[in-house]
């Protein structure tokens, strides 16, 4: 018996994507491209920002840290949900599984955070631009990153503090292809009604208010946006329409998930799918592959690294 926490359960088992065996192999090598182009995608912007001094601006530096996460938060539950596609049954320790709860959380936490910064040095470049420069100073990008960091890891202990000691003494069986917090508590051999309560008003609360002041932030950057006539400003209205395409795609299944976590649906799943494995792909194609200035760093990049004997 496992003391840790006070059942007989060491291992719960993974139901997956799919229960069909025809499916595997595709799905194996699918989200196998699919994650090796989120950790190439993402990595690479990372470098081009760190190598192009023309990018050490604030709105990059955010940007290469969501590229950062992005990658964290794709890699803490597909690889092995990739490797699972090949294995039956498809098991994780308990400790496996309390550690992808915290990590969930942690990096999804921290990306959300990431995202409410990265609107406020879009709302300061567009809306107040002549105080650009003196609001958006590298200290004050770094405190944002760091605030980001901190309030995911602060939100992630105060989720996981309460679900590693509950008694799960099985059944063992989580109908997802990552240990998800709304599954596994509900597993525990106790009523977890107050538990979920408090996962309502922390995870759904932050998703929903994160994306929230989100779409005002976005609103208000748009109104200022649509009373300006520049080609600048047309840029920045088509930018902004993708940002908030990709804002909506990561926060509607969270808020989805977490804000109503007294029920679980088979649908659930495939929600997970979006802000796990799509979003990070799709960060950098919106967010990069649409910028003229960083698709020119990319080619320097490219050529220095040709030069290179």
């Amino acid at each position: 018996m496992d003391q840790g926490n006070k059942s007989g359960v060491t291992e719960f088992i993974l139901h997956g994507l799919s229960g069909s065996q025809e499916l595997q192999l595709f799905y194996f090598v699918f989200f196998m491209l699919f994650y090796f182009s989120i950790v190439l995608g993402n990595l690479l912007i990372v470098l081009t920002v760190i190598s192009e001094p023309a990018l050490h601006t604030p709105m990059y530096f955010l940007l290469s840290n969501l590229s950062f996460i992005d990658v964290c938060l794709s890699t803490f539950a597909t690889p092995k949900m990739i490797i699972d596609f090949l294995m039956e049954p498809k098991t994780i320790s308990f400790e496996g599984c309390m550690a992808q709860i915290f990590f969930l959380h942690v990096f999804a936490g921290g990306e959300m955070m990431l995202l409410v910064a990265m609107a406020y040095d879009r709302y300061v470049a567009i809306c107040r631009p002549l105080h650009y420069a003196s609001i958006m100073s590298l200290r004050k990008c770094t405190s944002l990153v760091v605030g980001s960091w901190l309030i995911g890891v602060f939100h992630s202990v105060s989720q996981l503090i309460f679900t590693v000691n509950l008694p799960f003494c099985g059944p063992n069986k989580v109908d997802s292809f990552f240990c998800d917090l709304p599954l596994v508590i509900k597993l525990a051999c106790t009523n977890t009604f107050t538990l979920e309560v408090l996962m309502l008003s922390d995870s759904g609360l932050m998703a929903m208010s994160s994306f929230v002041l989100l779409l005002i932030s976005y609103t208000v950057i748009l109104v200022t946006v649509r009373r300006r006539s520049s080609a600048g400003m047309a840029k920045a209205r088509a930018t902004l329409t993708a940002h908030i395409t990709v804002v909506t795609l990561f926060f509607a299944p969270c808020i989805f998930i977490y804000a109503w976590p007294f029920s679980s649906l088979p649908v659930d799943k495939v929600l997970s799918i979006f802000y796990t494995v799509f979003t990070p792909l799709l960060n950098p194609l919106i967010y990069t592959l649409r910028n003229k200035e960083v698709i020119s760093a990319m080619q320097k990049l490219r050529s220095r690294q040709k030069a290179i004997p």
